[in-house]
């Protein structure tokens, strides 16, 4: 029985900055970002939209655009890192929206939680989805992959954000791809990026060591919340060709092949913080696994980064992620990091590229290498099928991109500061965050959204 994707739908901030703008106010060279990091443009949130206006965006054009009936929805689980609650998951509010466009109560028997693993969690929303048909194949699930990257200003990361979602319907017959049974995974636990609770000593902020209340806090230390992570980005590059090498040679044992796995693929899409991520990560795999190679991984560590050098500068590998990673590139150039949503985005962009070329890709194989930091990586392959063009006749990936709006480096820095307080763009056809409680002391911080028509 052949379980899958078959259906896929995106949202993605609708107001960008351009890359060249951000480096020339770092004073970063420009094609270093462009050329280097294959970075274009970075796109950000509004003032009216969060992950909670993103993932539901995305769902209600799956379900619009694919007339679905919610009654016939067994699950919808959400993938992502940026959750805007504790304790509250973002697919409750998505379905309480999705009833109020919807119809009251169409969802009250679906199945409903969030997954976290950094970048990897819908990914493992996935997985769980697609087990779940195998043992119910008249079911359907959902995912939904929602996120904001989001670096302080003046890091090394600021120039990789990206704000967005994408929706997925999983079933079985599926119309874009079917996903084969052979997960392999590699998991370490490290710091290699995360997002702490961190905390300020009272006395610091008021002055007073006499830990007097605060704005209701009675506590001696403030807790702060922080959507920028703690990083090291050279040791996060390390972990995530760790986790990906070790990934990929668990599969081939899962296969049980003595051929070179990537050379069945007809395309990989891989986890991308910055669009050339996965052509610079990749390099150790693609030696290692190659039929002929110079590399033994026998090298003391200064001899095998410089033949991993030489093997990325070759002309063999220019060709090989020309034709293999290239078409996965496309959307990240312009969109910017998505976590979660990254690796499924980078599918999104495959298909819509092989679309948008007429060239026909019906039973070929992909290849995708996840990852996730703290950290986790799974390995895993799909075959497209027949019907993969029917389900992407709607979606526009590209000339909805090249609809975004370019804003100044002023706006931008007002936008992270949180000092912009009106939307740059007046919200149309789309949820929208409409206020967030600040008087009943039983609801205080509540979110609410609206539909803007």
């Amino acid at each position: 029985m052949k379980i899958g994707i078959d259906a896929i739908t995106f949202d993605v901030a609708k107001i960008h900055l351009p890359i060249k703008t951000l480096a020339k106010a770092r004073n970063i060279d420009p094609e270093k970002l462009e050329k280097g990091l294959g970075l274009l443009k970075m796109t950000l949130p509004d003032t009216h939209q969060d992950t909670v206006v993103f993932g539901a965006n995305a769902l209600t054009k799956l379900i619009t655009d694919h007339a679905i009936d919610l009654t016939e929805i067994a699950r919808i689980y959400v993938g992502t890192e940026s959750a805007i609650d504790g304790s509250k998951p973002l697919s409750s509010f998505l379905v309480t929206l999705m009833e109020q466009n919807f119809g009251e109560n169409t969802l009250s028997e679906c199945d409903v939680v969030d997954f976290t693993f950094a970048c990897i969690g819908a990914v493992d929303a996935m997985q769980n989805c697609i087990d779940f048909i195998h043992l119910n194949p008249t079911k359907k699930a959902i995912v939904v992959a929602t996120d904001f990257a989001k670096y302080d200003l003046n890091s090394t990361g600021e120039y990789t954000q990206g704000a967005g979602a994408l929706a997925m319907l999983i079933t079985a017959n599926p119309r874009i791809i079917a996903i084969e049974n052979h997960w392999a995974t590699s998991t370490k636990g490290v710091f290699d990026f995360f997002k702490p609770y961190r905390s300020i000593s009272k006395t610091a902020i008021t002055g007073n060591a006499t830990n007097e209340p605060w704005f209701e806090n009675l506590e001696s230390e403030i807790e702060i919340h922080k959507d920028q992570p703690v990083f090291d980005g050279q040791y996060s590059n390390q972990c995530y060709m760790d986790r990906t090498r070790d990934a990929y040679f668990c599969f081939k044992k899962l296969k049980k092949t003595p051929e070179t796995v990537y050379d069945s693929w007809n395309s990989i899409v891989m986890h991308l913080p910055y669009a050339f991520q996965g052509r610079r990560m990749l390099s150790e795999i693609y030696a290692l696994d190659a039929s002929i190679t110079t590399i033994s991984g026998n090298e003391d560590a200064v001899e095998y980064q410089n033949k991993l050098k030489e093997v990325s500068k070759s002309e063999a590998y220019k060709a090989f992620v020309a034709e293999k990673l290239m078409p996965a590139e496309i959307a990240s150039s312009l969109i910017g990091n998505l976590y979660t949503g990254s690796i499924f985005m980078g599918l999104l962009s495959t298909l819509a590229h092989f679309y948008d070329t007429e060239k026909e890709i019906s039973g070929t194989t992909f290849g995708f290498l996840a990852y996730g930091s703290g950290s986790k990586s799974k390995v895993f392959e799909g075959t497209i099928q027949p019907n993969w063009k029917s389900a992407m006749t709607g979606v526009h990936l590209f000339e909805t991109l090249e609809k975004s709006l370019e804003i100044d480096f002023e706006t931008y820095e007002k936008l992270h500061k949180k000092e912009q307080r009106t939307s740059i763009q007046t919200p149309k056809n789309e949820w929208t965050l409409h206020r967030i409680e600040t008087e009943n002391p039983n609801l205080l911080g509540a979110r609410y959204y609206k539909w803007a028509e």
